[in-house]
């Protein structure tokens, strides 16, 4: 076979499978919309009710104690506040860099030499792997 004859095949193998593409694409955004349109707030609570009304029917509360929930909700509460309390404390130390180098830049702009040329140690707060092992050795 020729070379030309071969891009022109590729050449149509490539436009098909665009257009494929595009249907694909095409449809999946009409199957999207249908579904939006067909939960209605009627079929909302019916869906509802018939899935409480299946896990009632399991019982799953009966098969893992009561201690056991409030034991996982504990920790999902503790890894909540671990999460949120590592979150803060990064918003924290980019501020503290933001004000840091807004001071640099007004010494630098008033002429003077910046104070703090090194930032001091600063003691970090522990990683949260960090402080639960401290707290349990305790």
């Amino acid at each position: 076979m020729r070379f030309e004859l071969l891009q022109r095949r590729v050449e149509r193998a490539e436009r098909r499978t665009a257009a494929c593409v595009e249907r694909a694409a095409t449809q999946r955004g009409a199957l999207g919309q249908a579904w939006r349109q067909a939960w209605t707030p009627g079929r909302i609570v019916v869906a509802g009710l018939v899935s409480g009304f299946l896990v009632g029917r399991a019982e799953p509360l009966s098969r893992v104690g009561a201690a056991r929930w409030l034991q996982m909700l504990g920790t999902a509460s503790s890894l909540l506040a671990t999460l949120r309390a590592t979150a803060m404390s990064e918003e924290a130390g980019a501020s503290a860099d933001a004000a840091q180098e807004a001071a640099r830049a007004a010494a630098d702009a008033a002429g003077a030499p910046a104070a703090d040329a090194a930032p001091p140690a600063e003691p970090h707060a522990p990683f949260p792997a960090e402080a639960a092992t401290e707290l349990s050795e305790r």
